[in-house]
């Protein structure tokens, strides 16, 4: 309403009210005055009743007033309260008015959500990864199927706050990177206990046997149409070390090259050891030439038998693989400098795993990756690199989380023409200084899929500057991502992105001018006027001193939340939770390819003979389907052996050594079942 017809319309209303009680007041008098003919003649009769003019209250209280004080004083109050009602009436049609003018929307709606929104977001169910606090003190929780990325400065208390929470309350299989060893020491222990997790530390570093081993090359499916792409996705993480994307002409020859060394490699009956540190040693064999190796790989007899199939160019069978015989050739009819080059290059690749520590944790597995989701338990595999050694064993973590998005994404199983969840746990990636990684192409693409195959990604980067620097600036990062977490930023490209994100709000501006001079003690004319203008609900300036304890989180559909970061080691629900890391990682299987010789290390760190071990070796066929294993009873019929082993009194003298092993086997498992039940009976989960 105009402010010229909002002015008329309380002016009359204010006179309706005040003619309305002096009415009343005026028939009030004339029924305590039986409607006397001194009164004068009515307006008019309604069924019976004589109605008289308003303002003859006031003529008959000038005449008649004397002789009825009482009367007349009381019929006044009617015309006060009409008065009165009016002018309230009126004030309050103007705090409606000015409040509505309060909420302006011409220049943005913005707004920080309310508890309502966050409702609605479903950050209040309980279940979930921790993403922070809100206001009145609950935990900001999210459990759907989308993805999350936390834009947080280094100490800026991201581990504290997001990290280590959601590994102390998510039940479900997880992948974390964890670069200094500080997530493992303080979540496995409980993940292990009370959530019943298999809780794996893989360290390709750690010469004290603490890590679980894995060995990449034991996840090609050897014998079936996938393996030389199986082996072509390990060759491009090889060539691209740091995942810059960017191959010159060595890297992309030396590609072929490690692809057929791969599977020769495997295939090779007289290469024992199937790992990629039997791949450098093949190359740089120094008893031969590098004539002598190209012809090994032109003549090797992978499939004696001729059962897979090969043939050559003219149709006749084979028993080498046509890929080693392709990739042998190639690099045979190359000169010799060109030869020299691509050999060096391919070797360049391989230079990690010729340190004695990697080779050993690489030389076998201790778990497939579809363990992660088809285990009986959930899976945590920490990802433990010690900063000093985070570039040079890159390629490795990189080649994990590569066949990690991809092993776990390749079929999706429907019913009655909807997907159903062909897995037996959720998996969380979580991705701490995911930038450090490098670029993984397949990952960036696949961060639009892989919710629909149960896995969740929890992303963690320092700024946008270094997701640029690996991702390019037009990366689908950010865009796949539903949940954003920011912490208060310490550049101003991230500083202006989120003043952006969180939009204009419109804000009434009172301008005054006053005319005469300022020393009078009256000014002649003053002018008040307002107008709505635009401002952003933080500016940039004013995102960069975001307090420390504060947040800002987004969610798609809803308002932005400032919430409050959430400290582990201040909260009791979270103190209570830590418990000492275990000693050694736990194993899922102990996996062989075909042709493996036989290992004497036992994979649950118990000492034993080739036999012993049989019940926790599994032996993969070239293309077996993922099973969970049970391992809990084989290791049961293990322990039972072995009592009854010791509780035989006819061992004989040659077997005392077995007979001694055993007792001590069997004590150490004992023990520390005994340790674990005193100290589980000793915490409150």
């Amino acid at each position: 309403m105009k402010p010229t017809k909002f002015l008329l319309f309380t002016s009359l209303l204010i006179i309706a009210v005040f003619v309305l009680g002096l009415w009343t007041s005026t028939q009030f008098i004339a029924k305590w005055l039986a409607y006397q003919p001194e009164l004068g003649p009515p307006l008019l009769v309604l069924k019976g009743w004589p109605v008289y003019a308003p303002w003859k209250f006031l003529f008959w209280y000038f005449h008649f007033g004397a002789y009825a004080p009482r009367q007349f004083e009381n019929a006044l109050w009617f015309s006060y309260l009409g008065s009165i009602s009016g002018v309230i009436f009126a004030v309050y049609l103007s705090l409606v008015r000015a409040r509505r003018r309060k909420i302006p929307t011409s220049h943005g709606t913005a707004d920080w959500a309310s508890v309502d929104d966050l409702k609605q977001a479903g950050l209040l169910n309980g279940e979930g990864i921790v993403i922070g606090e809100s206001a009145t003190g609950d935990y900001l929780r999210h459990d759907g199927p989308e993805h999350v990325i936390t834009i947080a400065p280094t100490r800026s208390g991201k581990g504290v706050g997001i990290i280590i929470p959601t590994l102390l309350t998510w039940p479900h299989s997880v992948i974390v990177t964890d670069i200094k060893g500080e997530n493992w020491g303080v979540t496995s222990g409980y993940r292990k206990r009370a959530l019943k997790n298999r809780v794996m530390k893989f360290d390709p570093t750690a010469a004290d046997g603490s890590s679980v081993k894995y060995n990449p090359l034991e996840e090609i499916r050897l014998g079936t149409l996938n393996e030389v792409r199986d082996a072509q996705n390990i060759a491009d993480i090889l060539v691209d070390p740091q995942g810059t994307g960017q191959l010159d002409h060595w890297a992309k020859t030396g590609h072929a090259l490690l692809v057929g060394t791969i599977l020769h490699t495997l295939y090779a009956g007289e290469i024992k050891q199937k790992n990629l540190t039997s791949v450098a040693s093949f190359l740089s064999d120094p008893s031969r030439s590098i004539d002598q190796t190209i012809v090994s790989m032109l003549t090797a007899k992978h499939d004696p038998e001729l059962n897979n199939g090969w043939v050559d160019l003219a149709g006749r069978k084979t028993a080498t693989h046509p890929v080693v015989a392709a990739a042998a050739r190639e690099l045979m009819n190359k000169s010799d400098n060109e030869r020299s080059g691509v050999l060096s290059t391919a070797m360049s690749f391989l230079g990690l795993y010729r340190d004695p520590i990697v080779s050993a944790n690489t030389g076998v597995s201790e778990f497939k990756i579809s363990d992660l989701m088809h285990h009986e338990d959930p899976v945590s595999l920490y990802l433990v690199v010690p900063p000093s050694d985070l570039s040079r064993t890159r390629p490795l973590m990189r080649m994990i989380i590569n066949q990690v998005g991809r092993t776990l994404t390749e079929s999706l199983e429907f019913k009655d023409g909807k997907p159903v969840a062909a897995y037996r746990h959720r998996l969380l990636l979580l991705l701490d200084e995911f930038p450090a990684l490098g670029r993984l192409d397949f990952f960036e693409s696949a961060l639009a899929f892989v919710a629909g195959y149960g896995m969740k990604v929890l992303l963690v980067v320092q700024s946008l500057n270094q997701l640029k620097k690996s991702y390019g600036p037009n990366n689908s990062i950010m865009d796949n991502c539903h949940i954003r977490i920011v912490f208060t930023p310490n550049d101003n490209e991230t500083a202006e992105l989120i003043s952006r994100m969180l939009g204009q709000k419109t804000e009434i501006v009172t301008n005054q001018s006053y005319s005469g001079n300022r020393l009078n003690p009256w000014l002649k004319n003053m002018t008040c006027s307002t107008q709505e203008t635009g401002r952003p609900l933080m500016t940039s300036g004013e995102v960069s001193i975001l307090p420390y304890e504060d947040e800002i989180i987004f969610v798609a559909g809803h308002p932005p939340i400032r919430a409050r970061k959430l400290f582990y080691y201040k909260d009791r629900n979270f103190i209570r939770r830590i418990v000492p890391s275990p000693d050694k990682s736990d194993v899922c299987s102990l996996v062989e390819l075909p042709d493996r010789a036989t290992l004497t290390e036992d994979p649950a760190g118990l000492t034993g003979t080739p036999e012993t071990m049989s019940s926790v070796r599994t032996n993969r066929g070239a293309d077996s389907a993922s099973e969970p294993y049970s391992e809990k009873a084989d290791e049961a019929e293990e322990i039972e052996k072995l009592e009854e082993s010791v509780a035989s009194e006819d061992a004989e003298t040659e077997e005392e050594d077995d007979y001694l092993q055993n007792i001590l086997v069997l004590a150490q498992i004992r023990e520390t079942e005994r340790e674990e039940s005193e100290h589980d009976k000793g915490i409150a989960f």
